[in-house]
């Protein structure tokens, strides 16, 4: 899986990218199909602490799954989308599942 780290208005450092890659990595555990994960890391202008954002979109055949959190350190934004994009990851793998395990075309055979 490829990951694009884009901060906007700000410089991350290694430590946070490390980080981001590292978590976002780990939701290849779940899917085999995903191509490639970008995500978006700015500070919204606002009055609580919890300014900080991660957005993130992961791109898979047929579907995109998108997620975004705030958190008042990225870490805890990038911890709070990835863990949204696991449940998605799980619910779309489910109903991947389900649809090759039920026929198209029931064919009448005991």
């Amino acid at each position: 899986m490829k990951i694009n780290i884009r901060s906007l208005s700000f410089q991350a450092n290694e430590k946070l990218v490390d980080f981001a890659e590292d978590k976002i990595s780990k939701l290849g555990l779940y899917s085999e199909s995903i191509i490639d994960a970008q995500i978006s890391l700015r500070i919204d202008k606002s009055d609580t602490r919890d300014n900080k954002v991660c957005v993130i979109k992961l791109s898979i055949p047929g579907n995109d799954l998108f997620a975004s959190k705030k958190g008042q350190s990225f870490e805890e934004a990038i911890l709070k989308t990835s863990e949204a994009l696991r449940q998605q990851l799980l619910t779309w793998k489910e109903k991947n599942q389900k649809a090759i395990a039920k026929p198209e075309h029931d064919l009448g055979y005991p």
